[in-house]
């Protein structure tokens, strides 16, 4: 199995990657967040010539963020700087375009935005649409070294419904997804080794990439301990910030609402429902989304909420769980590190050891 890191994107987010690079970790992954946190190809680029070996993935972009051919040079460009250490990763928007009170894209679109930039980058005349006119594009001059076009540059998308499972294994991508816990992780995993069998594809064949928020806990410390509630806190508040969603914007919740939270979690949309502005009660709502907990949350993120829904525990314990998640097919594990604890790398980095 391999090891990296996910970032909500910083500017100078090269400067943990490069520690990462030194720690082993295979791949980081950059946050396309562009309401709560730096733009991903701009902090990708500085890592690309701060590091050596480590790979560089967008995790996940949303195509809406940007038109196709923009996104295919920015992926030349970087492929300039780092050749064959780019991947990309993409999906239909959760955080960042909730954060502009929108849901997710349509599928169909996300696949022909996928199209238009693995044309492009096989240096393709590529049609498409633009202000309701149909244009052919394409690049003009790679020949000059500008950019480098590489069209077997990895696809990963970000699935978790039938649908965008069956697109995954439609596309022979790999497989991104967010886990909270380990038999969910593995049931999901099995879903979509069941698609990926359907389309003809060998088992082993399928990339799987769990992502997780946690805290590698010390003997005897609490799961809502200062540093859990930082490290983990904001996995577990995004339970909240979905339950608001639905309950004010109707927007689906594939995260459901566990039993034991279910008080809670009623209390914070009540809370949510009384932010402001009134008509866009989701700027407050996803504030701190995967980066920190709000004031106003801790007392909803519970020591039984974090443990539920992170990879939170202590190093034996994690171990045994990174250990299931390979022996079930996962192929990656990468671990978010919330901004202003990057130094939890280290404690990631001993149980990717054991590994």
């Amino acid at each position: 199995m391999k090891f990296s890191i996910a970032l909500p994107t910083a500017a100078d987010s090269w400067k943990v990657v490069q520690r990462a690079e030194e720690l082993g970790f295979e791949e980081a992954w950059f946050y396309d967040t562009q309401m709560l946190s730096a733009d991903c190809f701009v902090a990708m680029g500085a890592a690309a010539v701060k590091t050596d070996r480590i790979r560089l993935g967008t995790g996940v972009l949303i195509p809406t963020n940007r038109i196709a051919p923009v996104t295919a040079n920015a992926f030349a460009s970087l492929n300039a700087l780092a050749p064959g250490r780019i991947d990309f990763g993409v999906g239909t928007g959760f955080t960042g375009r909730r954060a502009m009170g929108l849901g997710a894209m349509k599928l169909a679109d996300m696949e022909d935005y996928i199209r238009v930039i693995y044309g492009l980058l096989a240096d393709e005349i590529v049609e498409t649409s633009f202000e309701g006119k149909d244009r052919k594009i394409q690049f003009l001059n790679p020949e000059l070294g500008l950019i480098k076009t590489d069209a077997s540059m990895p696809l990963h998308v970000s699935a978790y419904g039938p649908r965008s499972r069956a697109l995954t294994a439609k596309l022979n991508a790999g497989w991104l997804y967010f886990a909270g816990d380990v038999a969910t992780g593995i049931s999901n995993l099995q879903s979509m080794q069941t698609t990926w069998g359907d389309a003809g594809h060998a088992r082993d064949d399928l990339m799987a990439t769990a992502f997780v928020l946690g805290c590698v806990l010390g003997d005897g410390e609490a799961h809502n301990s200062e540093r859990a509630m930082a490290q983990a806190g904001p996995r577990a508040a995004v339970i909240l910030h979905r339950a608001a969603d639905a309950a004010m914007m109707g927007l689906p919740n594939s995260s459901g609402i566990p039993p034991a939270a279910a008080d809670a979690i009623a209390q914070y949309v009540e809370m949510a429902e009384r932010y402001e502005p009134a008509d866009a009660r989701y700027l407050m709502n996803h504030r701190g989304h995967l980066m920190f907990v709000k004031p106003e949350e801790r007392d909803f993120v519970t020591a039984e909420l974090i443990r539920d829904t992170s990879f939170t525990a202590t190093e034996a314990e994690l171990k045994q769980r990174v250990g299931d998640l390979r022996d079930a097919g996962y192929t990656q594990f990468a671990v978010q590190l919330t901004p202003g604890n990057e130094h939890a790398i280290d404690d990631w980095a001993r149980i990717a050891k054991a590994f």
